[in-house]
C-alpha cells in the first residue's frame, strides 16, 4: 500500500447520512463560531475515538490527510445521529453554528493532544512531565520547573489519548493496552513521547522537546556548550573521520550535539541516521545533507514469533546491519544501549567517521559501559574481546555535562578522551585530550596521538596551548 490511500472517498464515510462536507477546515478571517459543549464534545470525541481505533487497527491508513478525513466523517456522522435523537425527544435541532463548532472541536481533541497542545505549542517549553492526568510538571529552556494544571479530567482519560495517539500513527505496531502498555512515539512536531501505564499505579508520560534542530558547532559557542578551541577540533577530528561516541546524562544536549558534528560533514557525504524514533532530524535539512538515509526502527505488535520476537519488529541492530550494505561513508546511532552496540562497533570499524550517543556519567565510566553492553548482547563474548573490539572502534569520547546551578541549566563539554588502543591491562589506553579547568568546562590538557591528521583537516595546532580555553561566551557574563 503507498503512503496516500487513492481509495473513493466514500469509503471513508459510515454508512447513512453524512455531515462531512459541512465540516469545513480552519480559514483565516472566519468569525468566532460559539464555544462548543464540554461534556458534548467529551462525549463524541471518546464515541470517535474508539470508532477511529478499530478502523485504524482494522486497516492501516498511511496518509495524515486521509486518517482525518476518516475521522471527520465519523464525527459528522455521530453529530448527524445526536442531532436526529434530539428531536425525536422533542427538542429543538442544534443550530448550524453549535453543531460546527463543537465538531472542530472534536477534531482538535481528537488531533492534537488535548489540553497539552498548547505545551507543544510553546517554543520556550522543553520537557513535559505527566504523573498521573493532575500531576503535571514542565521544564523550561531557561531552567524553570512549573507546576501545570491537570492534561485531564482523570487518568482514564488520559490513558484514552494515549491509545488514540498511538491509534492515529497509523501502524499496528502502536499500541497501548494492557498486554502492550509502554508506547514510544514521535508526535507531529518531532518531540518525542514515552508513556507508561499497567504497570504502575497511575499513567506516567514524558514530552521531550526538540526546540532547536538545524544547529552547528559555531551555535554552541554561542550557547556556551563549547569554546573556539574544542569547536575547531572537534570540526577537525569529523573531517579527518574520526569515530566519535558523545556521552552524559539524560538532557544534557547529546543529540543537539550530534547535530552539530553531522553539519560539519561534507555536503555530499552519504550517511544514515539510525534511530528508535526520529530526533536528530538532520532528513529534514535537505540543503545541509541531501543524501541522508533516515532509519526508524519498529517495536513490533504484541504478538511473537517462533523466535520469541515481536510480529513485525525491525530493531537498531537490523537496521544497522542493513545500512552496511547501502555504500554510506558513515553511521549515526541516535542512541546505543542494547545489543545493537555490536554492529555500531564494527561500522565503526570497517567505516569511517561514525557517531552515536550513550548514557554515561564520565568520559572514562562510557568504556565499562560500551563493555557492558557488549556482554549483555546475547553472544558469546568475553570482556577481552569487547575491549579489543572497542579499542579498535572508538577514536574519541566526548562527556557533556548537565549543570543546574540557581535555578539555571547549564551544559557544556567537560570532557574529551582519546582512545589510543590497547594498553598493557587489555583495557584501551586513554589520553584526556581535553578536561575540566577550573569551572568544569573542557580545556586542553594534552595533544592527541593523530594531531598531524587533525592539522591535514585544517586545525591549527597552536589552539592547544590555550591552557585555560577560550570561553568568552555570555556564560561566563551570568558568573
Amino acid at each position: 500500500m503507498t503512503g496516500v490511500d487513492d481509495r473513493p472517498r466514500s469509503e471513508f464515510a459510515p454508512a447513512g447520512p453524512s455531515f462531512a462536507t459541512a465540516i469545513p477546515r480552519p480559514a483565516r478571517g472566519e468569525p468566532v463560531l460559539p464555544a462548543a459543549d464540554p461534556v458534548t464534545v467529551r462525549q463524541v470525541r471518546a464515541v470517535v475515538a474508539e470508532q477511529l481505533a478499530e478502523r485504524l487497527q482494522a486497516r492501516s491508513v498511511q496518509s495524515p490527510d486521509a486518517r482525518r478525513e476518516l475521522a471527520r466523517s465519523l464525527v459528522a456522522a455521530e453529530l448527524s445521529e445526536r442531532g436526529r435523537e434530539r428531536v425525536r425527544h422533542g427538542d429543538e435541532p442544534w443550530p448550524v453554528e453549535v453543531e460546527l463548532a463543537t465538531a472542530r472541536a472534536v477534531m482538535a481533541a481528537l488531533f492534537g493532544l488535548g489540553r497539552l497542545q498548547p505545551l507543544i505549542d510553546d517554543p520556550d517549553v522543553e520537557n513535559i512531565e505527566v504523573d498521573g492526568h493532575d500531576q503535571v510538571w514542565v521544564s523550561y529552556a531557561d531552567g524553570r520547573d512549573v507546576r501545570h494544571p491537570p492534561v485531564a479530567d482523570s487518568d482514564a482519560e488520559l490513558i484514552e489519548m494515549l491509545q488514540l495517539l498511538a491509534a492515529r500513527t497509523g501502524g499496528a505496531e502502536r499500541t497501548f493496552t494492557s498486554a502492550h502498555p509502554a508506547l514510544h512515539l514521535r508526535l507531529d512536531d518531532g518531540s518525542r513521547l514515552a508513556a507508561v501505564a499497567w504497570t504502575t499505579p497511575k499513567p506516567h508520560v514524558v514530552i521531550r522537546r526538540h526546540r532547536v534542530r538545524d544547529i552547528d558547532l559555531d551555535d554552541l559557542i554561542a550557547l556556551g556548550t563549547l569554546d573556539s578551541v574544542l569547536a575547531a577540533f572537534l570540526r577537525a577530528a569529523v573531517r579527518a573521520g574520526k569515530n566519535i561516541v558523545v556521552t552524559g546524562l539524560q538532557n544534557a544536549g547529546k543529540t543537539t550535539l550530534i547535530r552539530a558534528l553531522a553539519n560539519e560533514f561534507d555536503p555530499m557525504e552519504r550517511f544514515a541516521t539510525i534511530e528508535k524514533e526520529y530526533e536528530l532530524h538532520l532528513h529534514d535539512l535537505p540543503d545541509r545533507h541531501p543524501r541522508v538515509v533516515a532509519l526508524e526502527a519498529r517495536e513490533g505488535s504484541a504478538e511473537h514469533d517462533g523466535a520469541g520476537r515481536r510480529a513485525g519488529e525491525v530493531s537498531l541492530s537490523d537496521l544497522v546491519v542493513d545500512a552496511l550494505r547501502l555504500n554510506l561513508r558513515r553511521i549515526i546511532v541516535g542512541e546505543v544501549r542494547g545489543p545493537e552496540v555490536l554492529p555500531m562497533l564494527e561500522a565503526m570499524s570497517t567505516g569511517d567517521g561514525s557517531l552515536c550517543t550513550l548514557h554515561s556519567r564520565t568520559a572514562a565510566h562510557a568504556i565499562d559501559r560500551i563493555v557492558t553492553l557488549c556482554l549483555s548482547a546475547g553472544v558469546h563474548m568475553t570482556d577481552t574481546f569487547a575491549y579489543r573490539l572497542l579499542a579498535g572502534s572508538v577514536d574519541l569520547i566526548v562527556h557533556i555535562e548537565l549543570l543546574t546551578e540557581h535555578g539555571q541549566r547549564r551544559r557544556y563539554v567537560s570532557q574529551v578522551l582519546e582512545i589510543n588502543g590497547l594498553g598493557e591491562t587489555n583495557r584501551p589506553a586513554t589520553t584526556a585530550v581535553f578536561g575540566p579547568g577550573v569551572d568544569g568546562r573542557a580545556v586542553p590538557l594534552h595533544r592527541p596521538g593523530f594531531l598531524a591528521e587533525l592539522v591535514r583537516a585544517g586545525f591549527d595546532e597552536r589552539l592547544l596551548d590555550h591552557r585555560h580555553g577560550t570561553w568568552t561566551t555570555a556564560l561566563d557574563g551570568e558568573r
